[in-house]
C-alpha cells in the first residue's frame, strides 16, 4: 500500500487482550482501543468489563462467527472512508480459534493496512511454561468433540516429531487425554494448562499415563480454559545423518519417490521420515 492509499483509508487492528489477569492489558492496547473510531469485540457483554476497567469510551459492536460474513463489508466500507477499527476476541489474540479470519482477508483484498498489537496468546504462554520442545510445534485447535473423529485426527498427528498443541472444552478434557494416551502412547510425555495467568492456574507436566490418572482422582482439574501440549514422536528423533547422505546423493538422479524408496533399502530408514527430508529438499 503506498503512504497516500493509507492516507485516505483507516486501519484494521488486530489487538490483543488478558486471557486472565487484567494487569497484563498493555499500553498500547489500551491506547489503540481508545483511539479507534469502533471496536469489534466477539461477545459485547464478555468486553465491556475490560473496556470499563481501562476506561475505554470506543463503541463496541459484536463481531463473531454468526455475523462475520454479513458484517464484514460493512467494516471494509468503513475502513474505506478513513475511519479505523480495532478487533479483539473475548480473551487473547485475535483469529487464533476465534472469528476474524475472514474479515482479515477481505481488508488485506481491499488493500486496506491490517496492524497487529501483540499480547496474551494462551497457547504461547503455556508452551513457555511446559517444559516440552518449543523449536518446532503445531497448533492444531480444538480436536473433534466425538471420539472416532478425535482417535482419527490423533492418529495422523502420532508419528510427528514436532510439539503437538491443541485447546479443549473442560468437559472433554479427561476423554481428550484418555485417547492421547490410547492413541500417542502412554508413555509420551504432556503438558495440562488450565486457567492460565489466574487465581487457580496449574501447569502440569508427566506422562499422558500419569495425567490420565490425575484427572480421575482429581476431576475438580477438568475446569476451566484448557491447553494440552504433547512432545513429539521422539522414536522419529534419532541420528539419522547417514538416512540423509544416502537420499542427498540419490536425490540427484531420481525422483523423490524413487530417491526415498532406494534409500529405505540401503539404510533401513523410516519411509516417513524419509519423505519428510525429500520434502524439506524440494
Amino acid at each position: 500500500m503506498s503512504q497516500e492509499q493509507a492516507s485516505k483509508t483507516g486501519i484494521l487492528y488486530v489487538v490483543s487482550t488478558p486471557i486472565g489477569n487484567l494487569d497484563d492489558m498493555t499500553p498500547r492496547a489500551t491506547a489503540t482501543l481508545q483511539n479507534a473510531d469502533l471496536i469489534l469485540a466477539e461477545d459485547t457483554r464478555h468486553s465491556g468489563g475490560l473496556l470499563k476497567k481501562f476506561g475505554i469510551t470506543t463503541s463496541a459492536k459484536a463481531y463473531h462467527d454468526h455475523n462475520e460474513r454479513e458484517f464484514a463489508p460493512k467494516i471494509i466500507e468503513r475502513l474505506e472512508a478513513g475511519e479505523s477499527i480495532a478487533l479483539i476476541s473475548d480473551a487473547g489474540t485475535p483469529l487464533v480459534s476465534d472469528p476474524g479470519y475472514f474479515l482479515i482477508k477481505s481488508a488485506q483484498q481491499a488493500d486496506i493496512q491490517v496492524t497487529p498489537v501483540p499480547g496474551s496468546c494462551a497457547l504461547i504462554a503455556a508452551l513457555s511454561a511446559s517444559g516440552l520442545a518449543s523449536d518446532r510445534f503445531t497448533f492444531n485447535g480444538f480436536l473433534p468433540p466425538k471420539q472416532n473423529a478425535r482417535q482419527k485426527r490423533l492418529q495422523a498427528l502420532k508419528m510427528d516429531t514436532a510439539t503437538q498443541i491443541f485447546y479443549e472444552a473442560p468437559h472433554r478434557l479427561a476423554a481428550c487425554i484418555s485417547d492421547l494416551k490410547e492413541v500417542i502412547g502412554a508413555e509420551r510425555n504432556a503438558c495440562i494448562a488450565r486457567e492460565l495467568t489466574k487465581m487457580y492456574e496449574t501447569i502440569r507436566t508427566d506422562s499422558l499415563e500419569n495425567l490420565n490418572k490425575w484427572l480421575a482422582q482429581d476431576p475438580g482439574q477438568c475446569r476451566g480454559e484448557i491447553v494440552i501440549i504433547v512432545e513429539g514422536n521422539p522414536a522419529e528423533q534419532i541420528d539419522d545423518g547417514e538416512d540423509q547422505r544416502v537420499l542427498d546423493i540419490l536425490l540427484e538422479y531420481l525422483s523423490p519417490s524413487q530417491a526415498v524408496a532406494a534409500t529405505v533399502k540401503i539404510t533401513g530408514g523410516k519411509k516417513n521420515q524419509l519423505y519428510k527430508m525429500a520434502q524439506e529438499k524440494q
